[in-house]
């Protein structure tokens, strides 16, 4: 915006031929020129006060106006930061149930995998076993055998 123009009054400046006092006015011609003269003045000073309270009024109207602008731009700044930091919080709390299913569930097949290993090595163990008491039938066999034998 460019600042309003203030025009000042127009004064009117006489001719050198209206300057010069006839013979008549010589003594009240100049009392009335000079109260003309201050009332001019006077009416010259209110028209430019006015006009700069007019200014004073539109200047702090526009300077309203911008800071309000200026305040929308802000907030909306703002606004749009809120609006997706909550979309991102929502996000975390989303990603967090997920990790806590899934730890959960890998929680459950760890179990699972050390059944399953407990149950091979038992199996392990009696197959152990096993062979272990089938040698010691076939020692107890062969002993047998051998007291029979003799």
């Amino acid at each position: 915006m460019y600042p309003q123009r203030i025009s000042l009054p127009r004064v009117r400046v006489p001719s050198e031929t209206e300057n010069l006092p006839k013979a008549a006015e010589v003594g009240g011609g100049l009392e009335s020129s000079l109260l003309q003269l201050i009332h001019d003045h006077h009416q010259s000073s209110l028209r430019l006060g006015g006009q700069a309270e007019k200014a004073k009024r539109d200047a702090i109207r526009n300077g309203k106006r911008v800071a309000d602008l200026l305040v929308e731009v802000v907030n909306g700044g703002v606004e749009e930061s809120f609006i997706n930091e909550k979309r991102i919080e929502l996000e975390i709390r989303s990603l967090i149930s997920t990790v806590l299913r899934y730890s959960k569930q890998t929680d459950q097949w760890l179990a699972a995998t050390h059944a399953i290993n407990s149950a091979l090595k038992e199996i392990g163990d009696f197959e152990n076993w096993m062979k272990t008491m089938d040698y010691d039938c076939k020692s107890i066999n062969a002993a047998i055998q051998n007291i029979y034998q003799s």
